[in-house]
């Protein structure tokens, strides 16, 4: 099939990419803004899709403290301090506008959110949709940009450069070359769709200029025999920054999760989320004996499974849901259940094979706090992006929440060219109402004033 030609084209913001931070930038735009965003595989090929355990909030302001030692305690230390102040007190204002553009929370019996656990957290804070709340996150995001006039969705175009100009004595960012590509074909790194290497087809490369540029392509997963991620993610933008100077940080600090799904096929390996040991499941050796506390840091368990299956010999160790509440099982872990299902395994019955793999990736693009990359007019905010949040190593179901918050920030950067004020920890209220950030309207504001979801000013 003919590769799809496309024009040079102009607008005001181009977006590489088309998961939550890049949604999410595309709603706090006005919708005068000339919108371009590209998805190198097809729209729901983002790792945004893929997050299944949930999204941490601040339950109330004097969870802050607890919050933010959590996050510090498993990203060892290293994390950039300014930055989870940031996330963590942005977080009310993040869900309740996912809210109001209909994402599904899941409710106590008094319609307050219910709240999960995870690995190093100290407390339930994770707000979540069964085992699929990214799916659902991004779903009703990507439905509500798809209401924008002003907002273009260009499918299988991948990023392949940007580019540039001088301007009063420095090099700045000036918009996108992308091309056309088919699903095969969409797999394939930056630099070899940019250099034509043999096998490889893709479609004549075309311009996109515009006044601001946003990196938001995920992280490199692709990269990797197993990874729980789509093979879409290349590092792109890593490979981009690499050939135009552009400051990078901690490229080595990659996340291993504890426990995918184990199998001996190629391709992406399925993630049994921490919110299973969150809620209760246990790790077994090859003789059925526990061996580890689940619920430490991520590269504290991937380690110790690690390390037993050294010792048991074996390429996998076992996760087990008995102490887990059957309904807690068919509800909460529905998608799992199914999914383990497909390999002949009923985790209602039985353990599952798990081990650890490639999963998130903590450096990236150095940004600062408005997402802000060291090139003028080029952004970068989720896994593509290094804010120094995470440190050496995520806190479980920070990654949605980091993504949107500095989605949000760029796009309020670009617009006005000053920082976003930060929330005052515990507020606003958890009331699933958007509050407006400013007298000009955004295209945030006009959907929620449309869905009777806007908050209305005392």
């Amino acid at each position: 099939m003919e590769t799809k030609q496309y024009p040079d084209m102009e607008c005001d913001v181009v977006i590489a990419g088309c998961g939550v931070a890049g949604l999410y930038a595309a709603l706090n735009l006005p919708t005068s803004t000339r919108v371009i965003m590209l998805s190198k595989g097809a729209v729901d090929e983002c790792d945004s899709m893929l997050a299944q355990g949930g999204i941490c909030v601040l339950p109330e302001g004097s969870d802050y403290d607890a919050f933010f030692e959590d996050t510090i305690h498993a990203g060892h230390y290293e994390n950039r301090r300014e930055s989870v102040d940031i996330m963590i007190r942005s977080s009310r204002s993040v869900i309740n506008d996912l809210l109001a553009m209909g994402v599904d929370f899941e409710r106590k019996a008094d319609g307050s959110l219910n709240f999960t656990r995870e690995g190093a957290h100290s407390r339930p804070r994770i707000a979540f949709h069964a085992d699929i709340t990214g799916k659902e996150i991004t779903t009703k995001l990507l439905q509500a940009v798809r209401k924008l006039d002003n907002v273009q969705i260009l499918e299988h175009a991948a990023m392949t450069d940007i580019l540039t100009a001088e301007r009063d004595g420095a090099t700045v960012c000036t918009g996108v070359v992308a091309v056309a590509v088919d699903e095969d074909n969409s797999v394939r790194p930056a630099d070899e769709l940019a250099n034509a290497v043999e096998g490889v087809h893709a479609g004549k490369p075309f311009k996109i200029h515009a006044r601001h540029t946003l990196w938001a392509t995920g992280g490199i997963g692709g990269v990797y025999d197993h990874s729980t991620n789509y093979p879409q993610l290349t590092g792109d933008a890593c490979y981009i920054a690499q050939e135009h100077g552009i400051k990078m940080e901690h490229l080595d600090y990659v996340q291993i999760h504890p426990t995918g799904l184990f199998s001996p096929q190629p391709g992406r390996t399925f993630l049994i989320s921490e919110s299973c040991r969150g809620e209760g499941a246990i790790l077994l050796n090859a003789a059925g004996e526990r061996f580890t506390d689940e619920l430490q840091p991520r590269d504290v368990v991937a380690a110790a499974i690690r390390e037993q299956m050294k010792q048991d010999g074996t390429e996998h160790e076992w996760l087990s849901f008995a102490p887990v509440e059957r309904d807690v099982v068919t509800g909460h872990f529905a998608n799992i259940r199914a999914r383990c299902l497909e390999d002949g395994r009923d985790i209602l019955d039985e353990p599952i094979p798990v081990t650890p793999t490639q999963h998130y990736f903590m450096g990236g693009v150095w940004v600062d706090k408005d997402g802000h990359t060291s090139m003028p007019e080029l952004y970068a905010a989720g896994e593509t992006a290094c804010n120094g949040v995470h440190g050496k190593n995520r806190l479980a179901s920070n990654s949605l929440l980091e993504a949107l918050v500095w989605g949000r920030r760029a796009a309020w950067y670009m617009r006005t060219g000053e920082s976003l004020a930060v929330e005052q920890a515990g507020d606003p209220a958890l009331d699933g109402r958007h509050r407006a950030l400013s007298a000009d309207a955004l295209a945030i504001d006009d959907l929620a004033c449309a869905a009777g979801t806007q908050a209305v000013e005392e």
